[in-house]
């Protein structure tokens, strides 16, 4: 690692296609991860009702099952799996049913390498660095998912929040108090606030997920880091939300994911939250 260090010109052009290979990685998350979960709870529901069992054989998994044409379920061939540049050799389109392929795949691809790239110029070629690595692929995917579904599955933000508690052990970031304090706070705002809305309203205004996404959070950024978390997340909300619900000429009323709105605020609290706090503090004159 110190000699990639010392040899940037190596280290970001490995991280540039590390971050390529996890994007198309991610993708797959994105894309299987709800169908999964949605088949597994239709079993459970049907065996705790009691119902008889139905021929429903289990959507393609998420590390065993090869890639294939989501039209024609013909496999893809081994180059048609290249992150960004499959899709520009294909123009864009399936060679098999000749629909045009989704944008997200190079999206991702191309946000997740970028990412790479600035993770490892913050943090270097350490475990610092790696940490970062996986809490932006973690947030990639769950911003992706969200998006897509307005879910924040269980099984990526609570193993999220204990790594981010597991690195504190090891003053990685921070030491473990207010790593915990972090957590345990990140949670119980959210859910206070979702709380009295639904006593005011008797509505839900947020998913349980948006909690446990933000106690993970918590566990990376320390408890210092919740209030630019939430201030950022609220602002990028309110400005991205409305613009969105305008162009697609929805009203207020529509649910809108806040999941991915944490997840860049989160993000960019990790990756300059000291900063940030500090010219906060400057220009209100508290420091």
């Amino acid at each position: 690692m110190a000699f990639l260090d010392q040899n940037p010109a190596l280290g970001y052009p490995l991280a540039a296609g590390l971050g390529l290979l996890v994007g198309s990685f991610l993708n797959v998350v994105i894309l299987r991860l709800p169908r999964r979960m949605e088949w597994q709870w239709k079993r459970d529901s049907r065996e705790i009702l009691g119902e008889p069992e139905l021929y429903d054989p289990p959507p393609p998994g998420i590390v065993v099952e090869r890639s294939h044409d989501p039209e024609t379920g013909t496999p893809l061939a081994w180059w048609e799996n290249i992150p960004v540049l499959s899709y520009v050799m294909l123009r864009g389109r399936s060679r098999h049913s000749g629909k045009r392929i989704s944008l997200q795949y190079p999206a991702v691809e191309l946000l997740t390498m970028l990412l790479f790239v600035a993770c490892v110029w913050r943090f270097g070629f350490g475990w610092q660095g790696f940490g970062a690595l996986v809490l932006t692929s973690f947030l990639i995917a769950l911003s992706g998912i969200d998006i897509r579904t307005q879910l924040l599955p269980d099984s990526l933000t609570l193993p999220l929040m204990w790594l981010g508690l597991i690195a504190s052990l090891d003053n990685l970031y921070m030491p473990a108090k207010p790593a915990l304090l972090g957590a345990i706070v990140g949670y119980v705002s959210l859910w206070s606030v979702w709380w009295l809305f639904k006593q005011a309203t008797g509505k839900e205004g947020m998913g349980h997920g948006d909690f446990k996404l933000l106690a993970a959070l918590g566990a990376w950024c320390g408890l210092v880091g919740l209030l630019p978390i939430i201030l950022l997340s609220a602002v990028a909300g309110a400005v991205i939300g409305s613009i969105m619900l305008a162009v697609q000429g929805r009203d207020r009323a529509t649910p809108i994911p806040f999941g991915p709105y944490l997840a860049i605020a989160g993000w960019v609290t990790f990756m300059w939250g000291d900063d940030i706090m500090g010219r906060y503090l400057r220009l209100t004159g508290l420091q």
